[in-house]
């Protein structure tokens, strides 16, 4: 067997973000030794001219020595740009593609709620 395919057999448990065109999948996986550790993917996708589309991937590979430094770290950061932007989106058109759902005054006012986007929150990431 391949180092990769022992390296991702042992999935413990997963977790799945939806954001915009950007997919966020948190991973729990075992080592060889049994311990544990986090994986971290980003799925971004991408429209071809002819309609088709791709997809591109980034991983990170997050072990328990480095989870205090890391959860620090990006603790840090967040609220740095929290302090710095406040917490209102204003680069929702970045993407060429993104298309983010509104519900008009017209639509609130009907009596009919629209359940299938009521119980999440809508979030995009920009690249850094």
């Amino acid at each position: 067997m391949s180092d990769n395919y022992m390296m991702e057999r042992e999935e413990i448990h997963s977790k799945v973000m939806r954001a915009g065109r950007r997919t966020y999948f948190f991973d729990v996986r075992a080592t060889k030794a049994g311990d544990y550790y986090l994986t971290i993917t980003e799925s971004k996708k991408f429209t071809n001219d002819d309609g088709s589309f791709h997809y591109k991937k980034h991983k990170i590979y997050l072990y328990k020595e480095d989870f205090s430094e890391f959860k620090d770290s990006l603790d840090e950061m967040i609220s740095f740009i929290i302090d710095e932007k406040g917490e209102e989106v204003i680069s929702d058109r970045h993407q060429s593609d993104y298309k983010k759902e509104e519900v008009s005054s017209s639509d609130s006012d009907s009596g009919s709620e629209d359940t299938s986007t009521s119980s999440f929150t809508d979030v995009t990431f920009d690249d850094i």
